[in-house]
């Protein structure tokens, strides 16, 4: 049986559940990394995108256990950022280089409604050179997310927590998002109302990663079988508890690449340099780079992150790094400007033909990075020859 699913995977065509997990539970790493590695080289080839979080605000009404922007917890100093301020945070991430956002913030009716959140999504692509706004909210209604399409946002991003309900319920004791029904339907109203790609995923950690697993494959099934299309990304964020090691969470990545070929795998800056290196070859294919995970970090330091990153290299650092490991930094988001999204980008992606389109666009992208690099940044560092290696 394990021979028979490993040629079923080497076809590119995905597994159903319960054939990844015998994987997760039976193959060696070596022939787990091997054939996701081989899949992610063929689908997606050299190219690594990037992207930067903005936290708009961190006032929330839920009571998650294991978040500290949860409502009862007094040391977390609150901060909502004016127009204004987001302008400045968008003005330093541009200076950084970045093209490619996600705009992130706590739960909470008066202090980040829809209409905030709207005008910010304006506020960002008139400020800067930003060109894609992914989304990562709160789950709502079918009203707000036909709002969030008229805005012209990329991905819309919901992470489940945990798949596993006794586990979710406990930990999610009061506020919205303490249904777990009403949470778990997100992305069928977010796709029913015109937002054409999804991105989900676990926070491994919470409850046992075999369910976890089994929760993000049956979802991302569930969406193609219903809708045609697939979850755009899948993350991957891990809670620092032990619970899930570096093995065993390479393993999983490894899983998900396999099953679900033509996703997106996104891993934060949560981790450090070694595991996203080992996390790159196997499977892992947008990566966070300069991140800061508090409200108003970028343009001034403060305490009120939502979790600490591990990796806290620049962004010129992590492209250099990159480029010294034989990948192509992108900051291409060409598909989104292009109508490449939904079922057109699947098909794209399904068929390998994404990978030419990507891999000129990465270039493109790249070479704008490095002709705009500040001093402060790195100008003059020798990164030429990466360049031409990644070309190649």
């Amino acid at each position: 049986m394990l021979n028979e699913i490993m040629a079923k995977a080497t076809k590119m065509k995905g597994l159903e559940p319960h054939e990844a997990l015998f994987l997760l539970e039976t193959a060696s790493n070596e022939a787990l990394f091997d054939l996701a590695g081989s899949i992610k080289s063929a689908i997606y080839g050299s190219r690594v995108v990037l992207f930067a979080p903005l936290y708009l605000s961190n006032y929330c009404v839920n009571g998650c256990v294991y978040c500290p922007y949860r409502a009862d917890n007094e040391d977390m100093p609150r901060k909502r950022l004016t127009q204004d301020q987001i302008r400045k945070e968008v003005q330093a991430l541009t200076a950084m280089g970045h093209k490619r956002i996600v705009i992130e913030t706590g739960e909470h009716p008066q202090e980040s409604p829809i209409d905030y959140i709207l005008e910010s999504i304006d506020t960002i692509y008139k400020s800067g050179d930003i060109r894609r706004i992914n989304v990562n909210i709160a789950a709502t209604t079918e009203e707000d997310y036909r709002r969030l399409a008229a805005a012209n946002i990329g991905t819309y991003i919901l992470f489940q927590e945990t798949y596993h309900r006794p586990t979710y319920e406990k930990l999610h004791p009061y506020g919205p998002k303490s249904d777990f029904d009403w949470h778990s339907g997100a992305m069928d109203r977010a796709i029913e109302t015109g937002l054409h790609d999804v991105g989900i995923g676990a926070l491994f950690g919470l409850a046992d990663y075999r369910h976890e697993v089994a929760g993000l494959l049956n979802h991302a099934k569930h969406l193609e079988t219903t809708y045609g299309v697939g979850p755009h990304t899948i993350s991957v964020p891990r809670l620092p508890n032990g619970m899930v090691d570096d093995e065993t969470f390479a393993r999983i990545v490894a899983i998900l690449r396999i099953a679900v070929p033509y996703t997106g795998i996104i891993l934060s800056t949560r981790e450090d340099e070694l595991i996203r290196r080992k996390l790159l070859d196997i499977g892992v294919s947008q990566i966070s780079g300069g991140s800061c995970t508090s409200v108003g970090g970028y343009a001034h330091s403060d305490d009120s992150r939502q979790f600490e990153i591990s990796d806290t290299r620049n962004l010129h650092e992590i492209v250099t790094w990159l480029m010294d490991a034989g990948y192509t930094p992108s900051f291409c988001t060409a598909c989104y400007r292009e109508g490449r999204v939904g079922e057109k980008f699947m098909k794209l992606c399904k068929s390998g033909d994404i990978h030419d389109i990507c891999q000129r666009n990465a270039l493109k992208t790249l070479q704008e990075y490095l002709s705009g690099c500040s001093p402060a940044y790195g100008e003059g560092t020798p990164i030429s020859h990466g360049l031409m290696e990644a070309k190649k």
